[in-house]
């Protein structure tokens, strides 16, 4: 069985840690930095040294994002705001990339190697969800309403597959995704008896990794929705995962009730790493 060990010291990020997503350089990005600064982003070193990045505008509240490096940018979902944000990491600049009042609660992002997004839109008072496409344009398409808390989205790594996971209703859908980023065909891919799911990532295997929050651990699931490992961590809040390190086997994982980063060793290196090096729009 695998195990997680602790990668940042606890309590360098507040309870609201989320959308980790690591830079081609190493670097990795978690939002609610604890420094006493309001809606501020952590930047981690490769070393695992935390520091302040940027704060976002008033009204925001940063959730999931995604590092798109053939921009050199981070998009991130603007939790309050109905946005989608954009943050040049050179020059640290903070512009809105997507307003869209019809969003309730954008909560994570998933994202193709051409830059067009696909966001999770829970609203937590009912218990419902949307799902959204955002093109390269910052133009916004709702693909689907009357869902359940959607939460963790991801695609396959041929990007003809997106993944949703619903985190009251402890399922995780799949659908498949045109060349125009229409969805169809959806279907179940897994649904777990007990706990919550949040943020989750593919490997560059097609096997999706879920933040199993409350549980403390994370399921591995192959890409026909087989539960192949748990990975055990030590706090039970986990919010997210992505993957970094100087050969993409490293998973990162937020964790709200110690306010830190664990990590741990994967088999096959992560999509998004693979993508950053791929030459593939990246």
């Amino acid at each position: 069985m695998t195990f997680a060990r602790e990668y940042t010291k606890r309590g360098a990020f507040a309870a609201g840690i989320e959308g980790p997503a690591c830079d081609p350089d190493g670097n990795l990005y978690a939002v609610a930095y604890n420094d006493g600064r309001p809606r501020a982003i952590g930047k981690v070193s490769p070393g695992g040294e935390v520091s302040f990045f940027v704060s976002l505008p008033e009204g925001s509240m940063g959730c999931g994002m995604r590092a798109y490096p053939k921009e050199g940018a981070l998009f991130v979902a603007d939790f309050a705001g109905h946005n989608v944000l954009k943050i040049e990491l050179s020059t640290r600049r903070v512009s809105v990339h997507c307003h869209e009042p019809r969003m309730h609660q954008p909560n994570d992002l998933a994202i193709r190697a051409d830059g067009t997004l696909f966001a999770s839109d829970p609203l937590w008072d009912d218990g419902t969800g949307q799902l959204w496409r955002i093109d390269p344009d910052g133009t916004a398409a709702l693909l689907e309403s009357g869902m359940g808390t959607t939460n963790g989205i991801e695609l396959s790594p041929d990007e003809r597959t997106l993944y949703v996971a619903e985190t009251l209703q402890r399922t995780v859908w799949a659908y498949d995704v045109s060349g125009t980023g229409a969805v169809s065909g959806k279907r179940l891919l897994h649904r777990f008896e007990d706990h919550l799911s949040d943020g989750m990532r593919c490997d560059a295997a097609g096997n999706l990794y879920v933040t199993r929050f409350g549980k403390g651990c994370i399921a591995k699931l192959s890409p026909e929705g087989e539960l192949l490992e748990e990975i055990a961590l030590i706090g039970k809040q986990c919010t997210n995962v992505t993957f970094g390190g100087a050969d993409g086997r490293d998973a990162y994982v937020t964790v709200a009730d110690n306010g830190n980063i664990e990590t741990f060793r994967t088999d096959v290196p992560g999509r998004c790493w693979t993508m950053w090096r791929s030459g593939e729009g990246w």
